[in-house]
């Protein structure tokens, strides 16, 4: 059953991970909290962080929650066993709960790769779409510390609670990934009227009370996650088609099809998350406002930079979620992706996701590896480093240190190991002193028109020993 699920989902996933295409070109309101100026501050120095998708749907290898969406998308489509009805289907997907025994789970082990990767914050599915938490919320059984659940028996059975204090341990920023929808609860899908697509199935305005109770069973997760989970940096919340209605930005595709206004009180949830969390960053993605305190392209790599905080969240293998044989991008291709996302002054959150074990693919590892052994090269031109103009010429990319003592000339090889030309031209202003990190030899340059041209000894250009991209360090 598994291998069927993989071969049907495995074809749609570059329109899933699509389905939320973010807007960056919308105005930003910046915070006004200084608090949490200051921790957006330390974020965007960080530059590299984790993303985790997990949960029940990890045992399918299906594209997590949306085959339970009754849309006619790509991504919604029901396949395999249970696939002949809505609901036989969706019962089926609930069920996965009775069955759910990642025995393999161990937090440490993904502190330590990411840690070495050179990965500095974390953000974790607390909740998907589905509903089903990976956390001890009291306001549902569904979820994973449930007796129905079989890991409940587990003493690490709080997989957030875990994940959240083995990361902080080695000082990681802490995010708790939400989502504002909630496909399982009674008061968001009413089982007196069957789901149409994503959206709240009753009209919030002619039904107060029972959306009512969808906003307090929201605020009261919230609360929780924000009360007994420790020092929680980030709250990323997704989902944003529940939001006003007055927030649609009718540009967007699948924002027009949001009928009702889905407001559940942003500023109550905020100023909750605040006063538990004081500085705790708020992503209400893809609601342009005060809570949406820095924005997520998804998949992509902007052009420019833009001219708020930002990050791309990008999956290292096809899938959001585990898939079995999934195809995972190359070191280079990850390591190539960090450098052009920090050029544009934005963070890298790559994703991995857990499998229904409870660990991760061994090729994730691998990757991580790689990229280890290149950050401990070059991680000095990636972290606190901001953008500079012209940003990118050709192949090289451009950071600048925070205090604009260096500026850092990434040239992106066409191929796994990096072939030094005799010389190289970067467009830079006149520096005090030019090497290539990873050799102390200080190089020889010129000035050539806007140009600084560096001089490449023979010597370093056979045995440089550099992969994926070289990094020029320019002092000033």
């Amino acid at each position: 059953m598994k291998k069927l699920f993989t071969l049907l989902f495995l074809s749609f996933y570059s329109v899933i991970l699509m389905a939320q295409k973010h807007n960056v070109s919308k105005q930003y309101v910046p915070p006004g909290d200084p608090l949490v100026e200051e921790k957006i501050s330390k974020w965007q120095d960080l530059k590299f962080g984790l993303f985790m998708h997990w949960g029940t749907y990890s045992q399918w290898g299906v594209v997590e929650s949306w085959s339970i969406c009754p849309e006619d998308e790509g991504w919604t489509q029901r396949r395999g066993p249970y696939s002949a009805t809505y609901n036989g289907y969706k019962t089926a997907y609930e069920n996965l709960q009775t069955t759910f025994n990642p025995v393999k789970f161990n937090p440490e082990k993904w502190v330590k790769a990411a840690k070495d990767a050179g990965m500095k914050y974390v953000i974790f599915t607390t909740k998907h779409h589905d509903g089903f938490c990976m956390f001890d919320t009291k306001e549902t059984d569904y979820k994973i510390t449930s007796t129905k659940t079989p890991f409940s028996a587990n003493p690490r059975s709080n997989v957030t609670k875990e994940i959240f204090d083995a990361f902080r341990k080695e000082n990681f920023m802490v995010g708790a990934y939400f989502s504002k929808p909630d496909w399982h609860t009674e008061n968001y899908w009413w089982p007196y009227f069957p789901p149409k697509d994503r959206n709240v199935n009753y009209d919030p305005k002619k039904h107060p009370e029972r959306w009512q109770k969808f906003k307090d069973f929201t605020y009261n997760q919230i609360s929780e996650l924000m009360t007994g989970y420790g020092k929680v940096d980030i709250l990323w919340l997704d989902g944003g088609w529940v939001r006003p209605k007055s927030s649609i930005d009718t540009s967007v595709d699948w924002q027009r099809g949001i009928t009702y206004d889905q407001d559940i009180d942003m500023p109550k949830i905020a100023a909750m998350g605040r006063q538990k969390q004081p500085g705790l960053i708020v992503v209400d993605r893809t609601v342009s406002g005060q809570y949406e305190n820095y924005t997520t392209p998804e998949q992509e790599v902007p052009e420019v930079p833009l001219d708020h905080p930002w990050e791309s969240c990008i999956t290292m293998g096809n899938s959001w979620s585990y898939v079995p044989r999934d195809h995972y991008k190359s070191v280079q291709q990850i390591v190539q992706l960090l450098v052009k996302i920090v050029s544009r002054g934005g963070n890298l959150l790559m994703n991995i996701g857990p499998g229904p074990d409870g660990d991760w693919d061994p090729v994730a590892y691998e990757r991580l590896k790689g990229i280890s052994d290149w950050m401990k090269v070059n991680g000095e031109g990636i972290y606190n480093s901001k953008s500079v103009a012209p940003y990118s010429t050709g192949n090289i990319f451009y950071t600048k240190a925070k205090n604009d003592k260096a500026i850092y000339a990434f040239v992106l090889s066409d191929q796994e190991k990096v072939a030094l030309p005799a010389s190289i031209s970067v467009k830079v202003s006149k520096p005090k002193k030019v090497t290539l990190l990873g050799s102390s030899q200080r190089l020889k340059w010129k000035q050539q028109n806007d140009e600084i041209v560096i001089n490449i000894p023979a010597g370093l250009q056979q045995s440089s020993n550099l992969k994926e991209a070289a990094c020029f360090k320019l002092e000033y």
